[in-house]
């Protein structure tokens, strides 16, 4: 009998005339690692709500069709015991943190279940020494970082002993070294433990060899399942962009086996390929940049309690750029941009922007710089998504000259036009947010983790997006932890480490010579071939052994072995 099993699931928010799920049937076994991807507003994130039993009783709408958890109706179950056996741990830790001290939050769950002191007390100790938060038990979880936090919500949810994990992109909000860390944990908890894993994720090159099996999700049905090499050829050959950067890479050279990691890559590559005599990179944009848009000087930043954020920072954006600003998680990244943007003065040093001081007491002008936190909730109070970018507009004195519509076009949010903000997925209000801040056409943007909670197309065309205004000459500065993006799409990367600039140059000099910042494809290639960051760098630079002489095109040939017929999961 499979653990989970959905007959028929159909489920409408309220309010909301589309099915967020339709007429889904899906098994899943005990002790199965679960990855669950696909687009934006795809259903991945109600999927987990239904398994996690929080649909429809949390978040109200209709439902129709069963789920079963251990053969039993999840609608019939105790609110109590399912929380006893499912947990789960949403995207924002904070809104998933409740009391002020690292302990506390742990126990709070065991104290709704009415647990003895004894017990609770084991279990708090001992999930917290598992995942080495035993020092911070004291600390008030404001302070924590936000590996910590994500941490902390995973304790919270371990200390109640559930036999399945729900997990809705958790890594989205930690830089790399914090999110292989925490998926370790996760694949740990799998293996040594036996717990079911249900892992909805965007960014597969983080997880995609940690599954057993992979969903891909689309319009709220299942139109793939199977093992993640059988998904990478399968997505492969119908363009979906849904697979990491090194199974892309073999499926689209018509490789015999697709490796999904970077071990088994390194050796395929050196037994299949042979390299090709480099040709001369040809400039992109942004590469060949103005002069200095925005100069830092000396820079120093303390908060209140003591803490330096910004050290000795001097450096200058030129006119067209695209920077990615890269960084452990509390290195001082959107310190760094809230300093260049003018909402915080510096102690020391000088912030210019077109020579223009910002680090008196006056303001930019209205459509020279424009910032975007990383909490798009902050720009959102208006009624509609064309009320928040035509009120932007008015506050700043600009007239709507067409600037709306194209921006509701290029970001795809024609039809959340009428939509209040706050009732869109958070890759939704994300462009939103982006868009309100965009309508200014400023000549400086500053971008802090646009990309979270954006799928692979919609990240695609905000990197073409921003490309598109350095060519017309727009500086743009984002701080980022998603590395493939920034190699895809910027053409300087700036690297922070407590508060210093330790790397700045163009990318394939930094990434390239990193251990831990560097991409998928980068760490594969290093060492047989360098320079190589992303998926079209390696097939400009690789040949596969089976081509023939002056062969030059990448496409497999007609009888390339090993190609598994794709396995198509019809609607309903």
């Amino acid at each position: 009998m499979p653990l989970f099993q959905s007959e028929n699931l159909t489920y409408y928010y309220p309010d909301r005339e589309r099915p967020a799920l339709q007429r889904m049937n899906l098994s899943i076994e005990e002790g199965e690692f679960l990855l669950v991807t696909g687009g934006s507003g795809s259903g991945k994130s109600t999927l987990a709500r239904a398994l996690a039993g929080l649909i429809p009783d949390f978040y109200g709408g209709r439902i129709g069709g069963k789920v079963y958890f251990q053969g039993r109706d999840m609608g019939q179950m105790a609110r109590r015991q399912l929380a006893r056996e499912v947990g789960m741990v949403f995207q924002d830790p904070e809104k998933q943190l409740v009391m002020t001290s690292v302990e506390a939050e742990v126990a709070f769950g065991l104290e709704n279940l009415g647990l003895p002191q004894a017990e609770m007390s084991r279990r708090v100790a001992e999930v917290l020494s598992f995942l080495d938060l035993a020092e911070a038990r004291g600390e008030f979880t404001n302070h924590l970082s936000g590996g910590q936090k994500q941490k902390l919500a995973l304790a919270a949810v371990l200390a109640m002993q559930p036999q399945v994990l729900v997990l809705d992109e958790p890594t989205s909000q930690l830089d790399p070294v914090a999110a292989e860390e925490f998926l370790n944990l996760i694949k740990r908890l799998n293996e040594e433990m036996g717990l079911t894993i249900i892992l909805i994720e965007q960014r597969l090159e983080r997880c995609f060899h940690l599954a057993d099996r992979v969903v891909f999700m689309e319009d709220g049905q299942i139109k793939y399942e199977g093992a993640p090499e059988e998904l990478a050829r399968w997505a492969v050959q119908r363009d979906i962009p849904f697979v990491p950067p090194v199974a892309r890479f073999f499926a689209r050279a018509g490789s015999p086996s697709i490796p999904i990691t970077v071990k088994e890559g390194r050796r395929l590559l050196r037994s299949s390929f042979k390299v090709r005599t480099p040709v001369p990179l040809q400039p992109v944009a942004g590469e060949n940049p103005g002069g200095p848009l925005l100069t830092m000087d000396k820079v120093w930043f303390t908060y209140p309690n003591g803490r330096e954020a910004l050290q000795d920072i001097s450096w200058q954006v030129n006119a067209g750029e695209v920077v990615a600003v890269l960084g452990n998680n509390g290195a001082g990244k959107s310190t760094l941009l809230k300093t260049m943007a003018g909402l915080l003065k510096p102690g020391r040093g000088r912030v210019q922007l077109m020579g223009r001081d910002l680090s008196g007491r006056g303001r930019p002008a209205a459509g020279r710089v424009a910032y975007l936190s990383q909490n798009p909730n902050d720009y959102l109070f208006q009624d509609t998504v064309e009320e928040e970018l035509l009120f932007t507009l008015k506050n700043c004195g600009l007239p709507d000259d067409g600037v709306v519509d194209d921006l509701l076009e290029k970001l795809a949010l024609q039809r959340c036009r009428r939509v209040n903000p706050r009732d869109l997925s958070s890759g939704e209000r994300q462009r939103v947010a982006l868009a309100s801040v965009l309508v200014t056409r400023p000549r400086l943007l500053v971008l802090d983790e646009p990309t979270r909670g954006m799928d692979y197309w919609l990240k695609d065309e905000l990197g073409e997006m921003l490309t598109g205004l350095s060519r017309e000459g727009v500086s743009v500065v984002l701080v980022t932890h998603d590395v493939e993006f920034a190699a895809a799409y910027a053409t300087r990367v700036l690297l922070l480490f407590a508060g210093r600039v330790v790397a700045d140059g163009p990318k394939h000099q930094v990434l390239g010579q990193s251990v831990f910042y560097s991409t998928q494809m980068g760490k594969m290639c290093r060492g047989y071939v360098d320079g190589v960051l992303t998926v079209p760098d390696a097939l400009e630079r690789l040949v596969p052994a089976w081509f023939g002489p002056g062969c030059s095109s990448l496409s497999p040939p007609a009888d390339a072995p090993g190609r598994p017929a794709a396995r198509t999961v019809p609607a309903g």
